[in-house]
This record gives C-alpha cells, structure tokens and sequence, in this order.
C-alpha cells in the first residue's frame, strides 16, 4: 500500500536556486527508481520560503529500499547541501485550520529520470 509524505525543506541562505533545482527532479528519480507511485506530487512554497512536497511512496518497502539506492542518496546529498529538512508544524501556515501554500512551478521541463528536458 502507497504512503503520502509530506517533506518540508528550508532553504539555507544562498541556495534557494539549488533547492528549487533539486525539488524539480527529485519525483522523477524516485519514479524512474520505481519508488513512488504513479500519483503526481504537489510542491508548493510556505511564505518563509520553505518549499514542501507531498507525493506518495509506492510501499513502506520501497521507502526502505530508498535508503539504499545511490541515485536517491545521491539526490538526498544534494537536498542536505541546499536546505534544512523541518517539521511541518514549524511552518506558519501549519497552525492555520486550512493552510494555504503557493504553488511551485518546475523552474525546467524534467524527464523521468530527473534530467531537465
């Protein structure tokens, strides 16, 4: 059965272009990966600049299988050199009865693999 994450990032000063960058193929490695589900993700932007995404994990397995797969840690690395991954409940907008976020666009078309097109 599918797991929903709901993953913040907050940008550390100067690599907000990285984040952006790295959240735009993040999905498509995990799908290319065989990792998620065919579900599309949701990313969006808290007005601290904090983006989060929500997708759906294929299985508890493959979430564990994740941990091991060096394109996904590959892309963890990238993730932890351009941003502090934070609760939800840190956000602002998460002590609202309906929260509400910006959408984010993909700054570049993106491939399965994560590739920009």
């Amino acid at each position: 059965m599918g797991r929903f994450v709901i993953a913040a990032f907050k940008p550390k000063p100067g690599h907000e272009d990285d984040l952006h960058a790295v959240v735009d193929k993040h999905w498509g490695v995990l799908q290319a990966e065989g990792l998620v589900t065919g579900r599309p993700r949701h990313a969006m932007q808290a007005a601290d600049g904090t983006l989060i995404e929500v997708f759906e994990w294929a299985s508890a397995e493959a979430i564990e299988r994740a941990h091991a797969n060096p394109a996904v840690l590959a892309l963890w690395a990238e993730f932890e050199a351009a941003c502090d991954y934070v609760p939800l409940a840190s956000l602002a907008e998460a002590s609202q009865l309906f929260a509400e976020f910006t959408p984010l666009a993909p700054r570049a078309p993106q491939t399965p693999g994560g590739s920009p097109a």
